[in-house]
């Protein structure tokens, strides 16, 4: 009997897709109760960054009632976060943590790429990530 060998190429190997951020369990919670107590129903939380402050920009989080086509989708702990796509090179390597003390909570962004915030904490200075960081996630 005769050996049959297929002539069709093999199947392109799909790079594996990054992860923008993560978060932590105390984030995923919070993001959680958030999505379930709303007034109408929401895909996710769209994290984006904008210009404002004092020290240059400000981290920004609103309802995302539909994700987009190639909007980065965070996946992690039962929760959807959505990135915006202008804001994933400044977010790139973040730990999305939320915290609570005893005169506040709130979200907390642990970003290598912030390079300063402001003293009240509602603003920081961030640059986009690094030709390293970006080869370490395979986008170069």
């Amino acid at each position: 009997m005769a050996s049959v060998t297929s002539s069709a190429p093999a199947p392109a190997r799909k790079r594996p897709r990054f992860q923008v951020l993560t978060l932590t369990e105390a984030a995923a919670e919070r993001l959680r109760e958030i999505i379930e107590n709303t007034d109408k129903p929401v895909a996710a939380v769209r994290l984006g960054v904008k210009k404002g402050g004092c020290a240059g920009m400000e981290y920004t989080m609103e309802y995302a009632e539909s994700i987009a086509p190639g909007e980065d989708v965070v996946e992690e702990k039962g929760v959807k976060l959505v990135v915006d796509p202008k804001a994933v090179l400044f977010l790139l390597g973040t730990e999305m943590d939320f915290r609570v003390d005893k005169l506040s909570s709130g979200f907390v962004f642990n970003n290598p790429n912030q390079t300063s915030a402001c003293g009240c904490g509602e603003s920081v200075e961030i640059h986009p990530a690094s030709p390293e960081a970006l080869a370490q996630a395979g986008l170069q």
